[in-house]
């Protein structure tokens, strides 16, 4: 199965939280509410550095996306 780079979700126990979903390496979660992300790799200290730099970009991404979903659901 190919999996979209990023994918929305949802749950109704925490209803003020949209959550977007980076499915490629680095995998993670984030939480558009607060914008907390939670990894979901193992990273040492060699990647955690790679990681920092790259981290700014993938949230605005994820935060993209997002906003480019709501647009689509809008315009239908």
């Amino acid at each position: 199965m190919e999996l979209p780079k990023f994918i929305l979700g949802d749950n109704t126990d925490h209803p003020e939280s949209i959550y977007v979903i980076h499915t490629e390496f680095p995998r993670f979660i984030i939480d558009l509410k607060d914008d907390e992300v939670e990894w979901l790799e193992d990273f040492d200290k060699e990647d955690e550095k790679e990681l920092s730099s790259e981290t700014e970009g993938l949230i605005l991404q994820a935060s993209e996306f997002y906003d480019r979903e709501v647009n689509r659901y809008e315009e239908d």
